[in-house]
């Protein structure tokens, strides 16, 4: 029986995902990848209106298990472990980082310890990243003599800029939580004993937003790479007027004349 190391559970309208394989230290196996994926698709539920990402234990996640794959290289050989981490990097992309991508709601990650490899590009996947003093961010694989992967070549660049990714990548060497802050790959940096109490209370204050308007800018910011101006400027015009048929903005205009707080439901 497949041993559960994804944690999922749904509270004050948040979908809490944890990585809960401290003793090492989160580090991702196929298993956990199928896991993360499902935990992930959990979260389509209109019940869960903002997502919170994090980890047990003093690791956020460590990226992939490394002697998963020496056991791949010495039972199967080269090719074996081609195949073994061709599989792996599908399932990674398709289900874990375009599932984080394509949510309609907002995703906070708080980043606890070590988020290497795998871990650094999962960070990336969340919408927010909120992290403790102690958190460490390292790329790691170059390390490994590896190419990078989970769409941190997508990702990074959009926000450090492709200089400063490629040195990251380069590096291969930790950065602390506020180089990260100063860099802008995290939000925030927080104390590490209040970092779960803060992640939790940020997810909740995003759950209680008028969440259906936060999906749509999401999307809108997803798509932008690839578009003209003209092309962005005519789907905001789509995005905005669907808008007006929601009971969020509906209800936000409202409150705003009212001079009252807006009570938004997702809807």
């Amino acid at each position: 029986m497949t041993e559960q190391h994804i944690k999922f559970e749904l509270m004050d309208d948040v979908g809490i995902i944890t990585l809960d394989r401290p003793e090492a230290r989160n580090a991702l196996t196929p298993d956990m990848v199928t896991q993360l994926g499902e935990a992930i698709e959990r979260c389509q539920r209109p019940q869960v209106r903002a997502v919170l990402l994090t980890g047990t234990g003093n690791a956020f996640c460590s990226g992939a298990d490394v002697k998963d794959f020496v056991d791949n290289l010495e039972s199967g050989g080269p090719q074996g472990l081609s195949d073994h981490i061709r599989s792996l990097a599908d399932e990674l992309h398709s289900r874990v980082v375009l599932g984080l991508r394509r949510l309609d709601k907002p995703v906070v990650g708080g980043i606890n310890g070590v988020a290497a490899g795998a871990g650094f590009s999962l960070s990336l996947g969340c919408d927010m990243r909120i992290a403790g003093e102690g958190a460490r961010f390292l790329m790691a694989y170059a390390n490994i003599g590896a190419t990078a992967d989970g769409g941190s070549t997508y990702l990074l660049p959009r926000l450090v800029g492709s200089g400063r990714a490629m040195e990251i990548y380069l590096a291969s060497q930790p950065m602390g939580a506020a180089m990260a802050l100063e860099m802008g790959l995290v939000n925030q940096v927080v104390a590490d004993d209040a970092l779960q109490r803060h992640a939790m209370e940020t997810a909740v204050r995003l759950a209680q937003g008028p969440t259906t308007a936060y999906g749509r800018v999401k999307e809108l910011f997803n798509q932008s790479w690839d578009k003209s101006l003209e092309e962005q400027l005519a789907a905001e015009t789509d995005a905005l007027s669907d808008t007006g048929l929601t009971a969020d903005f509906q209800e936000g205009i409202k409150a705003f004349t009212e001079r009252r707080q807006a009570r938004f439901q997702g809807k």
